[in-house]
């Protein structure tokens, strides 16, 4: 099973859209609405329902170690970034239903808040969705970034070849306590493993920093 409750919060975030919808299709709003925006909400409601009960179902990959390899240190993205494109659109998707609802400006504008929040809450449910099964480890042989949505993506680095380590905070972050750990390889390659709004990114990079 994936981390947290993607199927849980996934119906709840869809209950609006399959709400509004539902009203858009009945003619229950004040202004005059085309009946494909009604079926466009629906779908969305729907597709969102879907894709959480496939990544709830889904179980982060778990980390194949070799004879006395061990872990060292685990790593997950933190929900905080999808978090706030979710309050952002939802805070759009807010405005244009009190434009709807309790105003008389033009049909342009509640589409316009409508069209935003709903790409803010796209973007925000895919990053809730992928973190849910990203995962990082820091093996005494390598570090290891691990990827499972619709197909599996993994990235090893064996420690032997870690020549590069770099650390990135924007002020944002600071003060939140996230950061981002850039992981480089020698040679031509150009391999390299971020770890991305994680938290006590400085830990993560001195445990590597001892092993190598």
């Amino acid at each position: 099973m994936a981390r947290g409750a993607p199927l849980l919060w996934s119906v709840l975030i869809s209950l609006p859209f399959l709400i509004g919808g539902g009203r858009i299709l009945l003619g229950m709003t004040t202004l005059v609405y085309p009946q494909l925006l009604g079926w466009a909400l629906i779908i969305f409601g729907l597709i969102v329902i879907v894709i959480g009960a496939y990544v709830q179902r889904t179980a982060p990959a778990e980390v194949q170690l070799s004879d006395n390899e061990y872990i060292i240190d685990r790593r997950h993205p933190t929900q905080r970034v999808a978090t706030v494109r979710l309050t952002v659109g939802f805070l759009l998707l807010s405005i244009a239903t009190y434009l709807t609802y309790f105003t008389q400006e033009p049909l342009a504008y509640p589409l316009v808040a409508l069209i935003l929040g709903l790409v803010l809450f796209s973007q925000g449910l895919f990053t809730y969705w992928a973190n849910s099964l990203t995962s990082y480890y820091l093996t005494n042989e390598r570090v290891i970034s691990e990827y499972r949505f619709l197909s599996l993506v993994r990235k090893e680095l064996p420690l032997s070849k870690v020549r590069g380590i770099q650390e990135n905070r924007s002020v944002l972050e600071t003060v939140v306590g996230l950061g981002n750990v850039q992981i480089a390889a020698g040679g031509s390659g150009h391999l390299e493993i971020i770890l991305r709004n994680v938290r006590d990114s400085t830990g993560f990079a001195d445990h590597l920093r001892e092993l190598i």
